[in-house]
């Protein structure tokens, strides 16, 4: 398709883990290489920085301004400055990321003026359900954002010209709130980690844990790791990330501590991102226990896109986006929900057989390379804004 020009909006900035850095900038990188012209607007609100323009690998990026006040007091100015910078751009298609806070003002307002001539096309993006049963349970909105965000959410997955969702439970959501279903596109996440050789494995038998100790219960996790430790008499596990909760970062320390297991456990918390390939790849296997509720089901793990793409075998739970990275018997293993017996068998059979960990190590990264490299995640948001134009 012909050159675009595109609008990447987001609620907030770069932060290491958000939505913009691991989702919209990467997509944003792979869509100018292709030749679009794209630009990332959004104010600097994790990271309190001031106004600023600059550029990344192609693409132009937009801090607007915070205030006048602090807080979200300030939030129609801060839209006001959100939809004068990416209008003044001249966009044929804006693409809101997260239906929600600015974003979700910013998309409402453009939909209002889709009539007017020259008017962008709306794409609307979704990475989460932030909703009934979904983040709000976890993060402690108040009661008028909370009900801001559920009608955002409502609103933004049926008011759009095209909608990229990052899960097939947020298709299925979409679906039934009355999107129409030839407007809704599946675009999971693909890898940020940087392309560097692998490190050699570990010594022993290693099982990696990559998490935010979000997406489980941590005594299930350890109650795993407890019974593989007697299965497999030389294992250690390294865990690499912090709890979004101090809470439960505590409580699988207690859970480490009680099963006797605190001294097979390397907790490196945080990594920086270009030690995390090494880091990582040190590890012959990668757990990934998944609780089934609606955030796990709708949400679509960057982590997951990372293990695959450097060639670590995982065993899951076989819960939302689980299914679509693993290939059960093929690159890991996806196993009933909270069946611990097996997903023990499965760890150690890969723990006692380097070569089939190789082998289904080797097929991850094939099936990585051609579903979700951004580069191949950028044609099928081509095609959704080629369709969201022809919608427009």
């Amino acid at each position: 398709m012909s050159s675009l020009r595109i609008v990447m909006a987001g609620p907030f900035g770069l932060s290491p883990k958000g939505t913009m850095a691991v989702r919209a900038l990467p997509l944003a990188r792979a869509l100018a290489a292709r030749g679009h012209q794209v630009k990332l607007v959004m104010p600097g609100w994790h990271t309190q920085e001031p106004p600023r323009l600059w550029h990344d690998e192609g693409v132009e990026l937009e801090y607007v301004a915070l205030g006048p006040w602090r807080g979200h007091a300030s939030a129609p100015w801060i839209v006001h400055r959100m939809l004068a910078a990416a209008h003044a751009w001249r966009p044929d298609l804006i693409h809101a990321f997260k239906p929600k806070a600015y974003a979700g003002l910013l998309a409402w307002s453009t939909w209002q003026r889709r009539h007017r001539g020259g008017a962008p096309a709306l794409v609307v993006d979704a990475d989460d359900w932030e909703g009934r049963g979904g983040w709000e349970q976890v993060e402690p909105y108040p009661a008028a954002a909370r009900a801001l965000f559920r009608w955002q959410e409502h609103w933004g997955l049926t008011h759009h010209h095209g909608l990229t969702v990052a899960s097939h439970a947020l298709e299925t959501l979409a679906w039934s709130l009355g999107a129409h279903p030839e407007r809704v596109c599946y675009l999971p996440n693909g890898s940020t980690l940087p392309s560097t050789q692998p490190s050699a494995r570990a010594d022993r038998p290693t099982v990696l844990l990559y998490t935010r100790l979000a997406e489980f219960a941590p005594e299930r996790a350890v109650a795993v790791l407890t019974q593989l430790a007697a299965r497999v008499p030389e294992l250690k596990v390294r865990v690499v990330g912090q709890a979004l909760q101090p809470a439960r970062d505590e409580a699988f320390d207690r859970a480490i501590v009680a099963t006797g297991l605190a001294s097979r456990v390397e907790r490196l918390g945080w990594v920086p991102v270009n030690e995390l390939p090494a880091t990582l790849t040190a590890c012959q296997v990668a757990l990934c226990p998944l609780d089934d509720n609606l955030i796990n089901r709708c949400r679509c793990s960057v982590k997951l896109a990372d293990l695959v793409r450097l060639g670590i075998p995982v065993v899951a739970d076989a819960v939302g986006e689980a299914t679509s990275y693993i290939a059960d018997g093929e690159t890991g293993y996806c196993v009933p929900c909270g069946d611990e017996s097996a997903m023990i068998d499965a760890l150690a059979r890969l723990l006692y057989d380097p070569a089939l960990a190789s082998r289904m190590g080797r097929a991850a990264q094939e099936r990585y390379a051609a579903r979700f490299d951004w580069e191949a995640l950028a044609a099928v948001a081509e095609a959704t804004y080629e369709r969201a134009l022809a919608n427009r």
